[in-house]
């Protein structure tokens, strides 16, 4: 699994879950993906995320960094959850 975003969202108009990878908004049209399913849709964002970050190191191109949560709560997740 990569450490890029993905939201998923249900559309009413198209009756489906829509995915969107905000680190690749800006090379990409999105949603970029979607499905019938919460779970399709996050499978199906995630067989996206591969086929693009392949294609542009394929094509040499620069590959987009993944956003993190950087000190928005006191601790890590990992020390809150214990």
């Amino acid at each position: 699994m990569s450490q890029y975003s993905m939201v998923v969202q249900w559309s009413d108009e198209d009756r489906l879950f829509l995915v969107t990878i905000p680190e690749f908004a800006d090379r990409v049209v999105m949603p970029c993906t979607h499905g019938k399913t919460r779970s399709k849709a996050i499978r199906n964002g995630e067989e996206v995320m591969e086929m693009y970050l392949e294609a542009w190191e394929a094509e040499g191109e620069s590959i987009p960094q993944p956003s993190t949560l950087v000190n928005s709560f006191p601790g890590s997740a990992r020390e809150r959850l214990v």
